[in-house]
């Protein structure tokens, strides 16, 4: 599917999760400008995966959400909303821990990039050293 825009997730024959991966696409590439579009897309994608955790729950989906909310994360940290991007990290890295390994060390740097905009520099330290002590995969 040829992901032009957040319009694309709605088509025919969309399944649940190529609608979620085109809004993330929307929300990760969408010029600045389109600023709030961009985050507009990254909600409907976070709103359309909980749907999808409930329905179908699994490291799959468990996964596809943690992405949406460290996609929103980003996002929000862009535009210096550090506050409201906080929360989002923290569920994604709540989220991956029973996963572990690349999921969780990406969620990790995420929440530590919140905390460091927010001047809690002892916390994000501490929220990288647990993603440096976290082994790589075989």
């Amino acid at each position: 599917m040829t992901r032009n825009g957040p319009d694309d997730a709605t088509r025919k024959g969309t399944s649940d999760v190529e609608a979620i991966e085109g809004l993330l696409a929307y929300a990760e590439t969408a010029r600045s400008r389109w600023g709030g579009a961009a985050l507009g897309s990254a909600n409907e994608a976070i709103a359309r995966s909980r749907v999808l955790v409930k329905e179908a729950p699994g490291e799959v989906t468990t996964a596809l959400l943690a992405r949406c909310l460290r996609t929103a994360a980003g996002l929000l940290l862009r535009r210096g909303r550090a506050t409201d991007a906080l929360p989002l990290a923290t569920e994604a890295v709540a989220l991956t821990r029973e996963m572990s390994g690349a999921p969780l060390v990406v969620s990790l740097h995420c929440l530590a990039t919140a905390l460091e905009a927010l001047h809690r520099y002892s916390e994000a330290a501490m929220t990288l050293a647990e993603a440096d002590a976290i082994p790589p995969p075989d």
